[in-house]
């Protein structure tokens, strides 16, 4: 019987090793690199307040902004307008008692993950914040992001990022979660912190604040388009040794997500395999950014 047994172990282990190397095999083959962020002509200019036609800025250039709000937006003609509302009430208030404090929201037209860098790419903010159009998040929140930030100096390189974080309201989600979609959170947890990510217990908050120099190495190094994205923001930052500090925030479930809860979180799970397998094999390598001109 233990010889049997013993067969069936190494049987086993040899097919299990077999899987990860066509895995990984199918990871190498597929991966695709860097996509060189294209622009047409009329994406290098906007209309400034005056009704002037200005060159788009980068994020290469110096920060002539204290703050840049992106707001990637798909299909959110329902609850954009709301989130625009709060985050636009509290700038305009925080302007009028800081006339230094200057700020700019862009607007990115979709929801993928090249749209979205490109709406970091053309910042101008010294800080740049990061936030979805659900409004789920207290915008007046960002506050508790900027003193994370500031609790990091000094800063390596003037990099540093805050992320906003749901892990204190757990109990109270997973009280009014099934028991099904409780087991998929936590499975994906698991995998997050067995794969890419160490030490952050909520990646996925759509809230996150970033120095210049951050949002320029993390962004520019990204390949994920999509709902995993944000994991690999921060295993890059992990990688780079940039510090990340996880901050409570107000947060509220806002009808029309777009993740439906099965399939999403399958393809979350195979995304989070591949960032690892990928970044494993060399297909994927990470590079410090130069400043461009």
């Amino acid at each position: 019987m233990a010889p049997l047994v013993l067969q069936l172990v190494v049987l086993g282990v040899a097919l299990a090793a077999a899987a990860l190397i066509v895995i990984s095999f199918v990871a190498f083959v597929t991966a695709v690199k860097m996509p060189h962020l294209y622009q047409h002509e009329d994406e290098k200019f906007f209309l400034n307040a005056r009704g002037q036609k200005e060159t788009l800025p980068s994020i290469w250039d110096s920060p002539t902004k204290q703050l840049s709000v992106v707001v990637p937006s798909y299909n959110e003609e329902k609850r954009l307008p709301m989130m625009m509302d709060e985050a636009l009430d509290y700038l305009e208030k925080r302007q009028k008692q800081d006339p230094m404090f200057t700020y700019e929201v862009i607007v990115v037209d979709d929801g993928s993950k090249d749209q979205t860098s490109k709406g970091v790419f053309s910042s101008r903010g010294k800080n740049i914040l990061m936030a979805d159009a659900d409004g789920a998040t207290k915008f007046p929140d960002i506050e508790k992001l900027e003193k994370g930030l500031n609790d990091l100096r000094p800063w390596p390189d003037h990099m540093a990022i805050a992320c906003g974080s749901r892990a204190h309201l757990e109990k109270e989600s997973i009280a009014q979660r099934s028991y099904f979609r409780t087991l998929l959170m936590y499975g994906f947890h698991f995998l997050v912190w067995f794969l890419c990510v160490k030490g952050i217990r909520d990646t996925q908050c759509g809230f996150k604040l970033f120095t210049r120099e951050a949002a320029s190495q993390t962004f520019s190094s990204l390949h994920i388009e999509r709902w995993a994205f944000d994991v690999e923001l921060l295993y890059i930052a992990q990688f780079f040794k940039i510090p990340v500090a996880e901050v409570a925030v107000n947060w509220t479930e806002i009808e029309g997500s777009k993740l439906v809860p099965f399939w999403s979180w399958l393809q979350m799970g195979k995304d989070l395999l591949f960032i690892r397998l990928r970044y494993l094999t060399g297909a994927w390598r990470l590079e410090h950014t130069r400043k461009k001109n």
